[in-house]
């Protein structure tokens, strides 16, 4: 039987999954009958075609590209392929290289049946979910043999636009004591339709999301967590128009956390919301497949509204992508739903009401990894006060059972951060979550105190508003702002001329073979 500190009505919080559920179900209706280029690029990437043309436009891209102007994609990149493999007998990588020749035209060559194409390239389907399987089962070994830290999982960032430089840092944060390192990706990489090949030196705001970037900084972090005798995370962005591609490549290189929200991507960087909501769904199949914990963006929706009374939008987001999770075959130990504690400093009480929401989202969210964003909004450039606002955070992170504790930059309003802010943020979180480890445990809520009203109340809002957001549909619930108070049309943003229809013969056997995780 459930019990809640809070009072919770589970009740109403099974009828609000409900909700959610019948918007996901009715999403992902339309996603059945359609695919993305960035869909058929990650088929072309998973079964080994790789590397760039002569304008480092890379390969998949170029393959993907000639169907999509032919007006070929609906039928699927992999019948294509197939096809052509046994047209020619070649290996994929060389097809990919004779289209970029301009040798080859693969909607032009003699059609074999979709049967035939599909088992001339089932072989390398098989071959690349044995690649992942490997990957799965190399992590596991190291939890069973070195470990981890225990959760929350102390999560910092590097974002020095240099994979070389970042490996320096996520090694030093490693051995100070954290336990994910997430690589902040360039700004402006979502908005790239492809993506960027090799090891990068230069970047905005971060490093560009690479397979190479990728390959270097697992190697680094496997380095220095036999050095420090646990298992590192590293974490990187599955967002933006190359979502299902980065998925894929974490896959490969064994990344262990995807930032992974379409909902993000539509709000905050005008991505068009069919085009990303097609992409996500795969990106989810790859990442639950892989073990991938994601994470995703409801926190943001505090630095465009209020914290305080746009709570509710935040749990309504984490229940349909909950639901969303799950339609791909996700469980819900990888689920790193997003909130965060971004309440003004200056509301009275503000303390209570973000402690009712964390422990609201635990209870709902029981198995779910949960990510707990810290306060950023209404840091100053005060790295005083700014230190105590994180020391607040880590309290109820350590209070409420969070998964993933984000830890919070004294100097978040003045620069990316240094080693030593680091440094002095991982031993903040480590000070309090061990001195309050079970407080948890010991402290019980006054029954209708001020915690219980408000995350009954916050419960109750988003009760409505998915019984809205049913009535209306989800992408007309975007339509309106319903989310963050940002309103973005079902035809515009970046990425619509991207979506094509399936045709009756299309196929795409990851799906079958990688929903559900790891027979």
């Amino acid at each position: 039987m459930r019990t809640s500190k809070l009072g919770l009505d589970f009740n109403k919080v099974d009828e609000a999954k409900k909700l959610a559920e019948n918007i996901a179900t009715d999403v992902q209706s339309f996603v059945e009958n359609y695919t993305t280029v960035s869909v058929e690029r990650t088929l072309c990437s998973l079964i080994g075609i790789d590397g760039v043309d002569e304008n480092d436009i890379p390969l998949p891209n170029v393959v993907v590209d000639q169907l999509h102007e032919n007006g070929a994609v609906g039928q699927g990149v992999l019948y294509y392929l197939g096809n052509a493999i046994i047209e020619s007998g070649l290996s994929v990588q060389e097809i990919a290289e004779k289209v970029t020749s301009g040798e080859m035209d693969l909607s032009k060559m003699n059609s074999h049946s979709a049967e035939k194409a599909q088992e001339a390239i089932m072989p390398l389907v098989n071959a690349s979910i044995d690649r992942i399987k490997a990957n799965v089962a190399k992590r596991d070994n190291y939890l069973n043999t070195i470990g981890e830290g225990e959760k929350p999982y102390l999560y910092v960032i590097v974002a020095t636009g240099n994979i070389y430089e970042d490996v320096v840092q996520a090694q030093a944060a490693a051995r100070q004591g954290a336990d994910i390192i997430a690589v902040i990706r360039t700004t402006g990489q979502s908005l790239l339709d492809y993506v960027p090949y090799g090891a990068t030196t230069e970047g905005f705001g971060g490093t560009f999301a690479t397979q190479e970037n990728f390959r270097i900084m697992r190697k680094a972090l496997d380095e220095v967590g036999e050095e420090v005798g646990k298992y590192i995370r590293l974490c990187n962005y599955c967002s933006g128009l190359c979502m299902p591609e980065i998925a894929a490549m974490g896959a490969i290189e064994r990344l262990d956390v995807m930032l992974n929200d379409a909902l993000y991507g539509i709000l905050f960087r005008d991505i068009n919301m069919q085009r990303t909501i097609i992409d996500q769904y795969f990106s989810r199949v790859i990442n639950g497949f892989a073990g991938v914990i994601i994470n995703t963006g409801e926190d943001n929706y505090l630095t465009t509204a209020d914290a305080f009374d746009e709570a509710h939008t935040v749990l309504a987001s984490d229940l349909i992508n909950e639901q969303l999770a799950l339609l791909a075959g996700m469980p819900e130990e990888q689920m790193g739903l997003g909130h965060a504690f971004e309440m003004n400093p200056e509301l009275e009480n503000g303390f209570l009401y973000e402690l009712a929401q964390a422990q609201m989202t635990r209870e709902i969210f029981p198995k779910a990894t949960l990510k707990y964003m810290p306060p950023t909004k209404f840091m100053t450039g005060n790295v005083f006060r700014g230190h105590v606002q994180d020391a607040l955070f880590n309290e109820i992170s350590i209070w409420t059972g969070q998964g993933i504790q984000l830890l919070g930059m004294m100097t978040e309003a003045i620069h990316t951060p240094f080693m030593s802010d680091r440094y002095l943020a991982i031993e903040n979180a480590q000070y309090i979550f061990n001195n309050m480890k079970n407080i948890g445990d010991e402290v019980e809520f006054k029954k209708d105190g001020m915690i219980q009203k408000r995350a009954q109340k916050v419960l109750d809002d988003a009760y409505v508003l998915l019984d809205e957001i049913k009535n209306e549909g989800l992408f007309d619930a975007l339509e309106k702002g319903m989310f963050g108070d940002v309103k973005r049309p079902k035809n515009g943003g970046k990425g619509l001329a991207g979506v094509v229809a399936k045709s009756d013969n299309y196929f795409n056997p990851f799906i079958n073979l990688m929903k559900g995780g790891q027979k």
